[in-house]
């Protein structure tokens, strides 16, 4: 009853990195499972970096179709900026069969920062 790692999926989104520009993740598909959860965790800031991320969803893999998530679809709120040695979450209950994440440079240098995709309400379990 308490097993909660049989019960989901992950994909790592951004491997962890320091970050100088904008990163677009791949397409990561949620094909199996009826939810998921983006978890962004940051490191240290130079240079004064703003940086901000976001949550798109298509139902190809092209990138031209990807749109951004209209709050609707979304549980939760990310940070208008990104803090240093943080963690932060965002639920997605759409419907499209991909998602991907853009972390945007706004100002400064660069961030530390990964992202891994949480995938719940798998249609088969155990998850392997």
């Amino acid at each position: 009853m308490r097993d909660i790692a049989n019960n989901i999926g992950t994909v790592q989104a951004v491997a962890p990195a320091v970050l100088s520009a904008t990163n677009t993740s791949d397409a990561l598909d949620l094909k199996g499972f009826q939810s998921a959860c983006l978890v962004i965790n940051t490191g240290a800031i130079a240079g004064s970096g703003d940086f901000t991320a976001k949550l798109q969803e298509s139902d190809t893999t092209t990138s031209g179709d990807f749109t951004d998530v209209v709050s609707e679809h979304l549980i939760g709120e990310l940070p208008a900026t990104l803090e240093a040695d943080s963690v932060v979450k965002q639920g997605y209950i759409g419907h499209k069969r991909y998602l991907r994440v853009v972390t945007t440079k706004n100002s400064g240098t660069s961030i530390a920062a990964s992202a891994v995709l949480i995938k719940g309400h798998a249609d088969v379990r155990p998850v392997e």
